[in-house]
């Protein structure tokens, strides 16, 4: 059987991850054992992020809605429970897009509503 060195696989693993590591500050980019522990910690904190950034879109979109709904004299939950009464499956997303780009197709959307 033939011997197999595994000196290139090791040393390229190790330079993958501090390539990973690349920015970091300190010895978190060049010292291999803390950089290793840095790019599965971000990797975590990257994972989590994805899922709150959804959540944190959603709180925006409702709150430029609200605004919005305020300034013609509604309040967002009564506009939501008349969008379910009618069963208008407009997303809030869509919703506070229209509020703040097209104020004025939001007015009218707003009035035919009432």
């Amino acid at each position: 059987m033939t011997r197999i060195k595994r000196g290139v696989a090791a040393k390229k693993r190790r330079k993958n991850l501090l390539a990973d590591a690349k920015g970091y500050r300190w010895g978190r980019k060049s010292n291999y054992a803390t950089a290793k522990q840095a790019v599965i910690k971000a990797g975590r904190y990257a994972f989590r992020d994805r899922k709150v950034k959804k959540r944190l879109m959603r709180r925006l979109w409702i709150t430029r809605l609200n605004i919005a709904l305020r300034e013609l004299g509604l309040k967002y939950s009564t506009f939501i429970k008349t969008l379910t009464k009618k069963d208008i499956e407009l997303d809030r997303k869509v919703l506070s897009q229209m509020a703040v780009e097209n104020p004025q197709v939001f007015e009218k959307f707003i009035e035919t509503l009432k």
